[in-house]
């Protein structure tokens, strides 16, 4: 492997002091605020010198786009293999989510600098961010696809918001729990949000035209 500044790295250090430093610099992220947080911070974290970081980054700015190309991929990579172990679409939807869920609340520092930098207007990782973006919503278009086959899932749903409603979701019931500090488990959120996903929130006698008249 070869870093940006050109110096070539072994195996062992790359598994040793580059996925220290990674670590180290969530933490200190998260902790601090990306603009905040300085080589020093992450140095000390990781119990290297300041130095040593330029020979595996060429600044803090590619130490935050390695975190999105490895650390925070290697997540997302986990959610396909989870969808891949159900068999029905509600399955596929529930293992989903309960995963992202699961990973975030496992490691807040990555659910806080991951939240945090998809937020921003200006976002340094901004191809990674759009790669995995794309990965979530294909796997969502997928699950909804196969639940329109099982017949499951309406057929005449626009399938763009059906996308943008499930992100937008699970990324406000992971918000919330972040501002609360962690204060409850954000995986127990997973079922309640998949079962208001599938059945809404209408009882099943209310009926609403396109006009917005509600008749029972």
């Amino acid at each position: 492997m070869e870093n940006s500044g050109g110096h070539t790295i072994s195996s062992k250090e790359k598994n040793d002091k580059y996925h220290r430093i990674i670590e180290a610099a969530v933490k200190v992220f998260a902790r601090h605020g990306y603009y905040q947080s300085t080589i020093s911070q992450i140095a000390k974290e990781a119990g290297v010198a300041d130095g040593t970081i330029y020979l595996y980054f060429a600044n803090k700015d590619d130490i935050l786009v390695q975190i999105f190309s490895y650390r925070t991929k290697q997540v997302f990579e986990r959610f396909r293999e989870e969808v891949n172990r159900a068999d029905s679409a509600i399955d596929k939807l529930k293992n989903l989510v309960g995963r992202h869920l699961e990973e975030f609340q496992r490691d807040r520092d990555m659910a806080i600098v991951y939240q945090t930098e998809t937020h921003q207007i200006s976002r340094l990782a901004e191809a990674q961010i759009k790669d995995m973006s794309k990965m979530y919503r294909d796997i969502i278009s997928e699950i909804v696809e196969h639940g329109q086959d099982e017949g499951c899932i309406r057929k005449d749903l626009y399938l763009g918001l059906v996308k943008r409603f499930i992100i937008g979701a699970v990324d406000e019931v992971i918000n919330t729990w972040l501002h609360s500090g962690g204060s409850y488990d954000l995986v127990s959120m997973a079922d309640p949000l998949v079962d208001l996903v599938i059945r809404g929130i209408g009882s099943r006698n209310v009926t609403v035209n396109l006009q917005g008249a509600q008749s029972e």
